[in-house]
């Protein structure tokens, strides 16, 4: 943890938003790890019933995109649903589950925005800024921005931009003829690189690799704990 950026998380939605603009200046956005021998995908999934939580992380091997390191915890949310504030609700179990990996990677996916977001500090960012390591949203769906649609080709890609034209991340249709990906540099990655390690973590799916796995363990994850609660 880079303890110069810790922060409370009880906190109002209005602070919320004045905190993200104060730590957004603080963000990197260029270049790209020197050596990723190690990648991190993480995601979460909610209980639609309970203010439960469930956050899995898995380490894979780069590039052969190897599992070498799975690891999962469950929480209580308190932050509300608000979008362009999801960080408030994810990452405290984020940060909280690092804390017991015996691996830590060269960079992270995150299922969700970085630097593509109305302050400029999505899910991706505020995480990578607090844990001080490159950091990279691949969402499925645009927050923040306007871009072009990318040709059918797989690799295909264009910029999203913000009002006044400036790049804020990629559209990437990483399989041919699917829908695209919208990523975004979180933190220490700059945009076309960002693009770049997601594309080469795709191996032939729409989701790269890490987000898409670290989504289907995470969902077991929480149906096998409900299960065992229900007994």
């Amino acid at each position: 943890m880079n303890r110069k950026y810790e922060h409370p998380w009880d906190i109002t939605p209005h602070e919320a938003i004045k905190l993200q603009k104060k730590l957004s200046s603080h963000i990197i956005i260029s270049g790209r790890p020197s050596k990723i021998e190690m990648i991190a995908g993480i995601d979460i999934a909610f209980d639609k019933n309970s203010n439960i939580g469930f956050c899995g992380i898995l380490i894979f091997t780069f590039p052969e995109l190897k599992i070498i390191e799975e690891r999962f915890c469950w929480g209580h949310i308190s932050f509300p649903y608000i979008p362009g504030l999801l960080s408030f609700r994810e990452a405290p179990l984020i940060l909280e589950l690092f804390k017991s990996l015996h691996h830590i990677p060269d960079c992270i996916i995150l299922d969700g925005q970085g630097i593509a977001h109305p302050r400029r500090f999505g899910v991706a960012s505020h995480v990578g800024l607090l844990l001080g390591l490159p950091s990279i949203g691949c969402a499925k769906s645009r927050l923040f921005g306007s871009f072009d649609e990318p040709a059918l080709e797989e690799g295909s890609r264009t910029y999203i931009v913000d009002k006044d034209n400036f790049p804020i991340g990629i559209v990437l249709r990483a399989r041919k003829n699917t829908r695209p990906v919208f990523v975004s540099p979180g933190h220490l990655v700059g945009i076309d690189d960002a693009a770049d390690i997601v594309y080469s973590c795709a191996d032939g799916y729409r989701i790269p690799a890490p987000t898409r796995f670290a989504h289907i363990r995470v969902g077991e994850y929480k149906r096998n704990r409900l299960k065992e609660w229900k007994r």
